[in-house]
């Protein structure tokens, strides 16, 4: 078969794979099983836990599954995690073939493509990759380096403050950035703040509608330094999961929530923390909201890096600009 008869039901995969959550320590992953030009079983990851986007299509396929292609969005995996190895259910299930996107990047579960070769199925690799891998790109980022994906976000002036001289700093942005915000919570596995924010600001920081109801599913709210904190803070109330790691090591601290299966981290600490964990080189992208205001005193809206000349400044790409009424919404990555 030629490569351009496998993308029709490929792009069927994607479309399943674009239905599982974004946020979760597993990849997004689809599969469509096509028999005598007939699709028999599909498929998608739900989430951690639930059974892959194979298994899935496989279920609903039954016996028609034997002598059928597999097109699988991600290389089946070949370990035994929550679930069991994915060649190992293609196989018993007796597909014939198996066409795949992406490769799977991920050490502990890559080499699936080998393993279903060595068991005289056909395979096929890369078919739409570029779709594929765009699917889970910051996922693939975080198995890569073994550390979550980092955004640093923060509001600032048009002279670059984040308050005013008497302290004052609600609000900077307008509404519409300020939902704009409770939309990124929504997209990440973890808001990290430090101390020093956790007893100002007292935040509740969670994914809250335009009303102040908190909904949908809400990230791990992080407090990352070692001052104690009073049981009363917002952080810790019952409206999401809360988790202070007691350390100035932030290299620790991307580990420890790397291998709690959180792939993607929202700073929203003060000027401080954000500073230091992009000092370290631990920050991916910065997320600004400009906000058409002139202070000209007051808090810098970012703390001390340790540049000295221009030529020890970070470099970053500018990746996306959007206007939100007269705020606008600069995203950054880094070079």
């Amino acid at each position: 078969m030629h490569t351009e008869t496998f993308e029709q039901p490929m792009r069927a995969a994607l479309e399943l794979a674009a239905r599982g959550p974004l946020v979760d320590p597993n990849p997004r992953v689809g599969c469509v099983l096509v028999r005598d030009g007939e699709v028999v079983g599909r498929g998608w990851h739900a989430g951690a836990g639930t059974p892959h986007a194979e298994v899935a299509a496989l279920t609903e396929a039954g016996d028609r599954a034997r002598g059928a292609t597999a097109y699988v969005t991600l290389e089946p995996c070949a370990h035994t995690g929550r679930t069991g190895p994915c060649v190992d259910a293609l196989t018993e299930a007796g597909v014939s073939r198996v066409v795949y996107g992406q490769s799977d990047p991920n050490p502990i579960a890559r080499g699936g493509g080998e393993v279903l070769q060595t068991r005289g199925i056909d395979v096929r690799g890369g078919v739409l990759a570029d779709e594929a891998a765009a699917l889970n790109e910051l996922w693939t980022y975080a198995v890569l380096h073994e550390k979550p994906w980092v955004t640093w976000k923060f509001a600032m002036t048009v002279d670059g403050r984040s308050a005013a001289a008497d302290g004052t700093s609600q609000w900077i942005s307008n509404e519409l950035s300020r939902a704009d915000v409770h939309d990124l919570r929504r997209r990440v596995g973890a808001i990290v703040v430090g101390t020093g924010t956790a007893l100002t600001d007292d935040p509740q920081l969670t994914a809250r509608s335009a009303d102040g109801a908190v909904t949908g599913p809400q990230p791990l709210r992080v407090v990352v330094g070692e001052r104690d904190l009073p049981i009363s803070a917002r952080l810790f109330d019952d409206a999401a999961e809360s988790l202070q790691l007691r350390t100035h090591d932030l290299a620790a601290v991307t580990k420890e929530l790397h291998s709690r299966g959180i792939r993607t981290v929202l700073l929203e600490g003060g000027s401080t923390l954000g500073a230091a964990f992009c000092a370290a080189g631990l920050v991916d992208e910065i997320v600004v909201y400009l906000a058409p205001l002139l202070l000209g005193a007051g808090s810098s809206a970012v703390g001390p890096l340790g540049v000295e000349t221009l030529s020890d400044a970070t470099r970053w790409t500018l990746h996306d600009v959007t206007r939100l009424a007269d705020d606008v919404r600069l995203i950054y990555r880094r070079k």
